[in-house]
């Protein structure tokens, strides 16, 4: 099956045929089921560094992730997506996540050693991650 199309002049404008029409709709459908679902963007907006810099807030935090606290709005959306974030390398986080993710682990890592130490402990048991992330991990630190 095919279909010519022309405009008001009769001049041949674009010819279709079913296959050209299939592979289409198959290009499309590949395009959207292979398309990842970023995290919501929703609390891109807050200002990291006022929490690295703020210890009774940047603690709260980390123990909210750590389950010994309950956890603000902002600290049950994080804490949901941790353990995805690290088996995904972040695929479905935001540009702006990504970019305060590091900030706040160069933060943990330099300024607050016991605290990232918590957070390896708890998220990260068996090392799996600290490997898989080893060169990031040493860039972090200098």
């Amino acid at each position: 099956v095919s279909a010519e199309l022309y405009d008001n002049t009769n001049r041949f404008v674009i010819k279709i045929n079913m296959n050209s029409l299939v592979l289409f709709g198959l290009i499309a459908l590949a395009c959207v089921a292979g398309a990842e679902e970023l995290y919501t963007s929703r609390f891109d907006s807050i200002d990291i560094d006022a929490i690295l810099q703020n210890k009774k807030l940047l603690n709260s935090y980390v123990q909210c992730a750590l389950d010994k606290a309950t956890c603000t709005a902002e600290g049950k959306e994080l804490k949901s997506h941790i353990k995805d974030a690290l088996q995904n390398r972040c695929t479905k986080c935001t540009e702006p996540q990504k970019m305060k993710g590091r900030r706040a682990i160069k933060h943990l890592i330099n300024e607050e050693p016991e605290l990232w130490s918590a957070l390896t402990d708890h998220y990260d048991p068996t090392k799996i991650y600290t490997v898989q992330y080893e060169k990031e991990l040493k860039e972090i630190k200098q």
